[in-house]
């Protein structure tokens, strides 16, 4: 998915065009309302399941409807990055719907692991944290894609350690990757939003073109605050 970012951005970065800040604005304010419902839809979807023990069954009680679901949002990431310029706007918001509701079936899980009260304590913490970092891509003059490359193989490395750690189950080595995985996420929601406002300061925002880039850049957002969110629970949550 974020080999998705050069395609986007040679669309629409080209030399000699001046940024538009009212374009810009109105291009981030699309976003962060895409962000903001596909989170409300995750945490309503989470909460549902959780409480239902109907769903709860469905979802998580079969093994192998569990391991669609929790598959299923690489491919709908996936899909949604290589296909979005072929796609209608409702096509687009449509996919992303469907990953913010197939994420939160998954998420439901965190529900019957940790307390309520450091769920809600970590949304909050992660809320704050990633606020203070969109502060920071929006008014850093340091261009942050000199360090994309740097956090995009850390972000590999990530994921490695998370799938050797399976094996290894050790306590120690998993609050090493969640720290490395708070700083990551932190510098990459910063990096995000610095490339989203030059994205958005050279389209036109009244274009479903534009409106497809602004919902491809609330997945980004999105998964920024869903990891961020997920690596702080490892070390604020308290486990029922």
């Amino acid at each position: 998915m974020r080999e998705q970012n050069n395609i986007f951005q040679n669309e629409f970065a080209q030399e000699n065009k001046p940024l538009q800040h009212e374009a810009a604005s109105e291009f981030m304010r699309n976003v962060f309302t895409n962000m903001g419902l596909a989170l409300l839809l995750t945490g309503l979807t989470a909460w549902f399941v959780y409480q239902s023990e109907q769903l709860t069954s469905i979802f998580l009680g079969n093994q192998i409807i569990f391991y669609i679901v929790l598959f299923a949002p690489l491919g709908l990431v996936w899909y949604l990055g290589s296909r979005i310029h072929k796609m209608s706007l409702g096509q687009a918001t449509t996919v992303f719907a469907i990953y913010s509701v197939v994420n939160g079936i998954t998420f439901s899980t965190i529900f019957f692991a940790y307390s309520m009260g450091s769920i809600a304590n970590t949304f909050f913490i992660t809320a704050g944290t990633f606020l203070s970092m969109v502060i920071v891509g929006y008014t850093t003059k340091v261009d942050l894609s000199k360090f994309s490359s740097i956090m995009y193989m850390a972000l590999i490395g990530i994921v490695i350690s998370l799938i050797v750690n399976m094996f290894l189950q050790s306590e120690t080595f998993d609050y090493i990757i969640s720290g490395i995985g708070v700083l990551l996420f932190c510098g990459l929601t910063a990096y995000d939003i610095q490339k989203l406002l030059v994205i958005g300061g050279q389209a036109d925002p009244d274009t479903d073109g534009t409106r497809k880039i602004a919902i491809w850049g609330a997945l980004q957002l999105y998964l920024d605050f869903i990891n961020l969110f997920l690596f702080l629970l490892r070390f604020f949550g308290s486990r029922d």
